[in-house]
């Protein structure tokens, strides 16, 4: 890809990637006897569904570039994480899964043009996109928690936090790889690539 197509995607991949911070994900259900949907929350924000999609549609280097840039700017004066920004977000349980962006739309976007554009494969791509997500998180969080750095106002033990960050968010997670998968797969057979 070239250069400009790369910058390209890596500023709609940040931009996706603030909006899905405050886009909370939902999925809707018929009503038995009725004409209507019921909206059921997922727990979890497109956030990271974003960063996952710039990986299968712009490519590792775009989606990388994307995290990168929205780490810098939520660490400095943009509040673009979910509870603001700023230096003192490091001290935060939750910071080594969006740290885990990087990795995880990097890995995404590598395997995602390693082999055709078929379902199977970015599923794979995005699976093990979150799986680095998730490493990335767990590990940070471990080292915060080992060093006294982690920020305690949360009152929540390492076992809890992991729990709260890791294990309770996942279906959601799983539910945005399925739907960043049809979309991607959709999108790449439109753009012919």
């Amino acid at each position: 890809m070239a250069f400009s197509t790369e910058l390209l995607w890596a500023l709609i991949g940040l931009i996706l990637t603030i909006g899905g911070t405050f886009l909370e994900a939902f999925v809707a259900t018929p009503t038995l006897g009725a004409m209507r949907f019921q909206t059921h929350s997922l727990g979890v924000t497109y956030q990271f569904g974003a960063a996952l999609l710039v990986g299968c549609l712009g490519g590792k280097n775009a989606a990388a570039l994307s995290q990168i840039a929205y780490i810098l700017l939520g660490l400095t004066w943009f509040p673009v994480f979910a509870q603001g920004g700023g230096f003192n977000y490091l001290k935060e349980p939750s910071f080594g899964y969006i740290l885990g962006f990087i990795p995880g739309a990097w890995l995404c976007g590598y395997l995602a043009f390693k082999a055709s554009a078929k379902l199977e494969s970015l599923a794979f791509s995005c699976l093990c996109g979150l799986f680095s997500i998730h490493l990335t998180g767990i590990i940070y969080m471990a080292a915060t928690y080992s060093l006294g750095l982690v920020n305690m106002r949360t009152g929540l033990p390492l076992q809890q936090s992991l729990m709260k960050y890791s294990l309770y968010p996942l279906p959601g997670q799983l539910a945005i790889v399925c739907a960043v998968t049809v979309v991607a797969f959709t999108l790449r057979h439109l753009m012919f690539y």
